[in-house]
């Protein structure tokens, strides 16, 4: 920030005041990121894929995380949208690595065309792979690495977070549930869940009773298309903004499904890494 004359550099609570100005105001112009299921539903992918490590993924990813307040898959699966107000500069650069725009492609993954400088989840999920699994890189990077991992395999399972540009991933589409104003990424996001009141255990009990996933592979431009076509089925996009119980019953299931299969995806992913 340019300043012209003189200015003491603050001290005391007038610095931290400075500070807090400075990373509210960074944090304001940053653009907008969408989140993927709300923290509810990073945490369940966490928890659902920590579940299906193999011993020696399980043993390094504990090392890796050693001195995180929650040092498992769930405790840091939203550390990647927590950037915004905790690191502006790293969440500003990775604001564009949490989703990619296939749907007017007919759910086709082009990497020059869809993934321009690599700024999108499938390149990311690719780059932080290679981090994790190269030992020779500092354990800081690596751990960085694990970190974003857990929450990508997490957004591109979202179906919007693979769906159309012109309505940026269903934020600009306007929907009303039971009288609440919303808007079609936020519901899924989050509000499919919310409905049904169930706990954070009760929903891990939930998930872990649906039927396994097939074998998800390792190739995110895969998990991004698959999540696409859920955005192009009949009735995903309601023909008018108010909706109610019948969208979400219909859909709810399929929410679950995909987080099942992100689970199952990033525990798939880390074995590999880690092995």
């Amino acid at each position: 920030m340019r300043q012209t004359g003189h200015v003491g550099y603050p001290s005391g609570m007038t610095r931290c005041l400075f500070t807090a100005s400075i990373v509210a105001a960074i944090a304001a112009i940053l653009p907008p990121q969408a989140h993927a299921w709300g923290p509810l539903g990073h945490r369940l992918v966490g928890h659902l894929a920590q579940s299906e490590l193999s011993p020696k993924a399980r043993a390094e990813v504990a090392q890796l995380l050693r001195g995180e307040a929650e040092p498992t898959l769930a405790g840091v699966a939203n550390w990647a949208d927590d950037l915004r107000s905790s690191d502006p500069g790293l969440g500003r650069r990775s604001s564009k690595w949490h989703y990619v725009n296939l749907a007017e492609d007919g759910c086709r993954y082009d990497a020059a065309r869809d993934c321009e400088r690599g700024d999108c989840v499938v390149e990311a999920i690719r780059r932080k792979r290679a981090v994790l699994a190269d030992r020779t890189q500092p354990a800081a990077a690596r751990a960085q690495a694990l970190k974003f991992l857990v929450h990508f395999v997490g957004d591109i399972h979202q179906p919007l977070h693979a769906g159309h540009s012109h309505d940026r991933g269903g934020n600009d589409v306007q929907v009303n549930l039971d009288g609440k104003g919303s808007n079609l990424h936020r519901l899924w996001d989050s509000e499919l869940l919310a409905t049904a009141g169930k706990s954070e255990p009760e929903w891990l009990q939930r998930l872990r009773r649906l039927p396994a996933p097939g074998d998800a592979g390792q190739e995110p431009a895969r998990w991004a298309e698959a999540s696409c076509r859920v955005v192009l089925r009949s009735g995903f996009q309601p023909p008018r903004a108010k909706i109610g119980q019948d969208y979400v019953l219909r859909w709810r299931p399929v929410a679950e499904d995909r987080l099942r299969s992100a689970g199952h995806a990033l525990a798939t992913l880390l074995n590999d890494a880690l092995k």
